[in-house]
């Protein structure tokens, strides 16, 4: 499928509805393949309603902001700027506290974010504005985290930054709302460094989730709307 939202809110209600109603029973989870959209306003990124009783934190997605700009993948980097480790991140890390799926990380690998930016100032129409996050020679180093995205592609068109996000994994309720936070932020950032102005978020997930043993307590927060 592929569609059109004007924000990350209402991209993430009509994916959580339509998980809930058309997804199948996969792996513990409820999903939706090959889901494909795109976000017309990628600035209104916060998934903040009042009507939901949710947990999402907008202070920690811009501690997590921080931590990836930082280019610095241990978690204890981002102990420091929120003032606690979630537990998910001390679960994912290695022995010695390093992630693999600190995006920021990754962009910074290969100077790979330098270049992007480079070749989109110096060559607007490029299809090589790229940036790979799953590489498959490090395998053997993703027992306990491996990337949820395979890598970020740029385009630049009528003079905005189009940003395109390719997925193999990702959970509706906490993943998305965090990665399309992060994302778009890199796209704001990138479109700040060549000076185009931001176009349009597109996200493309393999496989779109939402775990069963959540969701009796996320159905009870969303029926509070």
């Amino acid at each position: 499928m592929h569609d059109t939202f004007k924000n990350a809110n209402d991209a993430f209600h009509d994916l959580y509805w339509r998980i809930v109603r058309d997804g199948v029973d996969f792996a513990g989870t409820k999903a939706l393949f090959n889901v494909g959209f795109e976000i017309q306003h990628p600035a209104a990124n916060a998934i903040v309603d009042s009507k939901i009783k949710r947990n999402w934190s907008l202070e920690y997605a811009n501690a997590e902001w921080r931590w990836y700009l930082s280019g610095d993948r241990n978690i204890a980097k981002l102990g420091e700027l929120y003032g606690k480790v979630p537990a998910i991140w001390e679960r994912m890390a290695d022995d010695n506290g390093n992630v693999n799926s600190n995006y920021g990380w990754q962009w910074q690998r290969n100077q790979q974010l330098d270049n992007v930016i480079k070749l989109l100032k110096t060559l607007p129409e490029t299809r090589q504005a790229a940036i790979s996050i799953y590489d498959a020679k490090e395998y053997d180093k993703y027992a306990y985290d491996t990337p949820c995205t395979y890598a970020v592609q740029f385009t630049v068109l009528d003079d905005k930054l189009n940003m395109s996000v390719v997925m193999r994994s990702n959970d509706l309720w906490y993943g998305f709302c965090n990665d399309q936070y992060q994302f778009s932020n890199l796209q704001m950032l990138v479109a700040n460094e060549t000076g185009y102005d931001v176009g349009t978020y597109y996200h493309f997930a393999h496989n779109m989730h939402l775990y069963n043993d959540k969701l009796p307590e996320q159905e009870e927060m969303m029926y509070h709307l």
